[in-house]
């Protein structure tokens, strides 16, 4: 199987292709395809020019920390969950993640989740034991691995603007349902930052590797007060 690789040397530097060659095993995901690419010392493309090992991240490899977050063939997911069988034709795609400032070939730099969630004060203040009625949602919620997928398709997320997508309103949502002092606080932010921005097109919801149902806390959280 051919891989195609989106390459950057490093930050601001210019995009370049670069394809090379992997046994096509079905059972292989496409991080162990990364991995084997990068376990010689000497990496060769497909025309047999030297290449620099190909920079990519990964942790758990087991969907649990949403690490190795990439472009797949053209649909976004984590390199640990995809499988070769899964891929149509003889061209494994890779690219980096759009919606991020690229570090490295299929690193990126996605602290912007981070700083959206400390800018709008998503934290619990004084703690309020929810509803039980709301606890098989929470735990759905909590799942979250924040690895940007569902930013990744969204139409209304555009770094810098004030648009923070499904893992905000998710993250806002579980927050808000322990928090006591800060409800309000809260769903201001969320009405600001989330529901004023939102067209429901929930491509985030297909796309989100923990299978999170955040079309339930969207509505959970417009009914609030």
């Amino acid at each position: 199987m051919k891989v195609k690789i989106k390459r950057f040397a490093g930050t601001g530097s210019e995009p370049y292709w670069q394809t090379f060659v992997c046994e096509d095993i079905p059972e292989k995901t496409v991080a162990a395809v990364l991995d084997d690419l990068n376990f010689t010392d000497d990496l060769y493309d497909i025309n047999g020019e030297p290449a620099p090992g190909i920079q990519w991240e990964c942790s758990c490899m087991q969907k649990m920390c949403g690490a190795c977050a990439m472009v797949i063939n053209g649909t976004p997911a984590l390199a640990c969950s995809v499988f070769l069988r899964d891929i149509k034709g003889d061209t494994l795609v890779l690219e980096p993640l759009s919606k991020f400032p690229v570090v490295a070939d299929l690193i990126v730099d996605r602290s912007i989740i981070e700083k959206n969630l400390r800018c709008a004060e998503i934290y619990a203040g004084k703690y309020e034991s929810a509803d039980k009625k709301e606890f098989e949602h929470m735990y759905s919620a909590a799942k979250c691995i924040k690895c940007g997928l569902c930013l990744e398709v969204c139409p209304n997320y555009i770094k810098g603007e004030n648009f923070f997508g499904a893992l905000f309103a998710n993250n806002a949502y579980l927050v808000h349902s322990m928090s006591k002092d800060r409800k309000k606080d809260i769903k201001k932010e969320y009405d600001e930052h989330f529901a004023k921005g939102c067209s429901k097109s929930f491509a985030c919801r297909d796309v989100c590797p923990m299978e999170i149902p955040t079309l339930s806390s969207v509505l959970k959280m417009n009914r609030r007060k």
